[in-house]
């Protein structure tokens, strides 16, 4: 059996292991930080998001004196607002890259992503890849911590930080402790009992107080317009509510709309479009019992767009080319046409 923490090894070997072997906490650190030496000029490289963000600030936390720079960059740009916040509360630095060039560093990590998920990272040979999705693609790396069964990386760096004896910083434990609520859903996703115990482990360490500023931190002064908006052009009919709000500057604006009224009794649909660019993107809501979003969503955008989802959740986005000439000019009552005749 191939040691997947020591041995240089290949995606496609690690995918004939029914599962990683259980290695004890304090051996997986001693592996992670043999990788490096103190003259080390380390590149850290994430997809930004709540769980990679965190766990990279746990890495620098583990590393600290032990090599001579880390450098966190990610390819993506941060639009979503609660990420934002999560940044600037915390103070997470990292910066936005385009290209590397490997010649700066002398050792890289990647976290919470694979080197098949963005073509940035297919041409880097990391050190290290610490991740909880499922293998993807084919690569090598010296070190290599893949868990699919834990809810979040967070998670992983809690046992990680806890080998090492560190306790994190309370900027640290509360961004490890949104990234786990995040990931998991609040523990409505997959998730394993290791995601449980860290999460406890943080609950005394982490400010829940900027922990809830971040979740509330959905909508900029100037969208609360979209609100208005909504409320003008919405239609309810047979527990349905239906509202077309425009061009929208992001899509995630919508799904704060359909959030919000999904939370309407006795509605038991809700449906909000938005024209975001050249596209028409609409957001399905229901309770999920006896009812199937992202079923609705196929038969009804499918054929013209990409559409799918969840039982409760589902979203559907269509280049407005590819509506008929009378449903271009889009209204609430177009998309309570195009979706009725799916119920």
């Amino acid at each position: 059996m191939v040691d997947v923490l020591t041995d240089v090894i290949r995606a496609e070997d690690l995918k004939k292991l029914k599962k990683q072997p259980k290695v004890p906490a304090k051996e997986r650190l001693v592996l992670f930080r043999a990788l490096f030496e103190k003259d080390d000029a380390v590149l850290l490289v994430i997809s930004a998001d709540p769980d990679s963000l965190a766990s990279a600030l746990a890495i620098k936390s583990i590393l600290r004196y032990r090599v001579r720079t880390i450098t966190v960059v990610y390819p993506n740009e941060i639009r979503r607002l609660s990420n934002i916040a999560m940044v600037d509360l915390l103070k997470i630095k990292g910066s936005r890259v385009k290209s590397i060039d490997q010649s700066e560093y002398d050792k890289f990590i990647i976290v919470d992503s694979q080197p098949s998920h963005h073509p940035l990272f297919k041409d880097i040979q990391f050190d290290a890849i610490i991740d909880h999705h499922p293998i993807s693609g084919n690569w090598q790396a010296p070190f290599v911590d893949l868990r699919p069964d834990y809810g979040s990386v967070a998670s992983m760096m809690v046992e990680y930080m806890r080998a090492a004896e560190i306790k994190p910083s309370v900027a640290i434990a509360t961004a490890l402790f949104y990234a786990i609520k995040v990931d998991t859903r609040n523990f409505e996703k997959k998730a394993k009992l290791a995601d449980a115990i860290s999460f406890r482990y943080l609950f005394n360490l982490a400010n829940k107080n900027l922990v809830r500023k971040i979740e509330l931190s959905e909508m900029r002064l100037s969208e609360l317009n979209y609100f208005k908006t909504a409320f003008d052009t919405m239609k309810v009919s047979n527990n349905r509510l239906y509202a077309h709000v425009g061009r929208v500057f992001s899509p995630d604006v919508l799904v704060i709309i359909a959030d919000f009224f999904n939370r309407v009794h006795p509605v038991s649909w809700v449906f909000i479009s938005g024209i975001h660019g050249e596209r028409l993107v609409v957001i399905f809501r229901c309770d999920g019992y006896r009812k199937n979003a992202g079923t609705l969503a196929a038969k009804a955008f499918g054929e013209i767009g990409s559409a799918g989802g969840h039982r409760e959740a589902a979203r559907a986005e269509v280049p407005l080319k590819n509506l008929d000439k009378h449903d271009q000019d889009f209204d609430t009552q177009t998309l309570r046409r195009l979706t009725r005749r799916h119920l």
